[in-house]
């Protein structure tokens, strides 16, 4: 069986997203080539680097433009024909699809805050694993939203979110979640729950104002991001959930 390259090292990752790439390093960097769905992972930011380890990636997403972007790095990185790009929504992957599942690895990544059914998207995700398959879940964080409202001035903005009540135009819909939040979905959709991480616990901070060397920003996120209390507060949440 062909073997896969090795994964990206820490100082090749962007802060922001390391515990992301640390969380699924063991599955992607495992030595086999994996076949993977990516749902609503537009222009391939987690697609490209992925087909650049050997596997196989299927985007599915509703915006023709993100994947012709998509199209065009997967073919400048030479890794066109392992990445296909599928226009459609998450809700609907047993027709997007149509009946093309056994998927070993699922990235549903930033889709959960955007959809009209989040429980019912996540089932359609955990219908297109195989079993013992994989999902990567990385939604928006409630808590680590309501902070960073009040830290910028914002205090009636954080109370909005606190309640789940956007009051900013333009920002309406988009949902937040906790850790029992999730927990909830991945139950109802017949997964079992596994690790869970913050996402940017203080790169988004140190990137933008510090000046911090990233490689030191880098080590810091990772260092906290599997850690209470401070994931808790993290900008982003990150699971690993498998199909029974």
């Amino acid at each position: 069986m062909p073997t896969v390259p090795s994964s990206p090292t820490a100082a090749q990752l962007p802060a922001r997203t390391a515990a992301v790439w640390a969380a699924l390093d063991p599955l992607v960097g495992a030595g086999t080539p994996l076949r993977v769905l990516d749902v609503g992972g537009g222009s391939g930011m987690f697609a490209v680097p992925l087909a650049r380890l050997g596997h196989t990636v299927t985007v599915v997403d509703p915006s023709a433009d993100a994947l012709a972007t998509l199209s065009r790095r997967a073919r400048t990185d030479g890794v066109g024909e392992r990445v296909v790009g599928v226009q459609g929504d998450g809700d609907l992957l047993h027709e997007v699809l149509a009946g093309d599942g056994g998927y070993d690895l699922a990235l549903c990544h930033s889709v959960l805050e955007v959809v009209d059914d989040p429980a019912g998207t996540l089932r359609e995700v955990a219908g297109a694993l195989r079993p013992g398959g994989t999902v990567s879940l990385a939604v928006a964080n409630r808590a680590g939203a309501v902070l960073a409202r009040a830290v910028a001035g914002h205090p009636v903005e954080a109370l909005g979110v606190l309640r789940d009540q956007e009051v900013v135009p333009g920002r309406a819909g988009r949902r937040r979640f906790t850790h029992g939040d999730l927990l909830v979905l991945v139950d109802g959709a017949g997964l079992t729950a596994g690790d869970w991480r913050g996402v940017s616990v203080v790169a988004d901070l140190l990137e933008a104002a510090s000046g911090a060397d990233p490689a030191a920003v880098r080590d810091l996120e990772l260092a906290l991001s599997g850690s209470s209390p401070y994931r808790e507060v993290a900008a982003g949440l990150h699971l690993l959930a498998t199909r029974p």
